[in-house]
């Protein structure tokens, strides 16, 4: 497994995306089928292509804030529109020739990169696999919620069995992570790929 390849759900026109939120949210955002108040555009919002990664930050949706996972398919355009214009979110020297190059990028983009251990179903880190974060903010925030979003989804179901299974140490029958695959992706955005 690549340790750097952008692992997702897709299809020929959308990526599966992953965000947990509290009810007051999420329960609005699956009414209207995007996002409306209390949701703020204002602040950056951070989208995942890993089930697995989004079940490990929220604890399979026992943490305050995030009982609600939501699954989020928006256009692929979109999604490449973020990674496009892009900045890591911390200085990484294989990405950036100094400080200040990557300080610049970051004040210039609107959507942050971030890599983070890879989990399995049982949430136990992979050694040697990162799994993708983008933070969306500014216009990047206003394209997600007004143009990429095609459909929103309750996963919190799948997530409670993925939590059941790994409570009693027995292999759950599917999971979303079981139908991720390798993003191809025909863009480079700078230091994309270094994790």
């Amino acid at each position: 497994m690549d340790s750097r390849a952008v692992r997702a759900i897709f299809d020929d026109a959308t990526i599966r995306v992953y965000q947990a939120y509290p009810a007051e949210i999420a329960i609005p955002a699956l009414r209207h089928g995007r996002f409306v108040a209390p949701f703020k555009m204002e602040r950056m919002t951070w989208i995942k292509p890993s089930f697995n990664w989004m079940m490990y930050r929220c604890g399979y949706a026992t943490k305050p804030g995030q009982d609600v996972v939501l699954g989020i398919d928006i256009t692929r355009e979109g999604f490449e529109w973020a990674l496009r214009n892009a900045a890591l979110s911390h200085f990484t020297p294989a990405a950036y020739d100094s400080p200040e190059v990557w300080r610049a990028a970051v004040d210039q983009t609107p959507v942050r990169i971030q890599w983070d251990p890879e989990r399995d179903w049982r949430l136990n880190p992979i050694a040697g696999v990162r799994s993708l974060q983008v933070g969306l903010s500014a216009d990047a925030v206003s394209r997600y919620v007004n143009r990429w979003i095609v459909g929103i989804a309750d996963i919190n179901s799948v997530g409670r069995l993925a939590a059941q299974a790994a409570a009693s140490g027995a292999a759950p029958p599917a999971l979303p992570c079981d139908d991720e695959r390798s993003y191809p992706l025909a863009i480079r955005a700078s230091g994309l790929l270094q994790p």
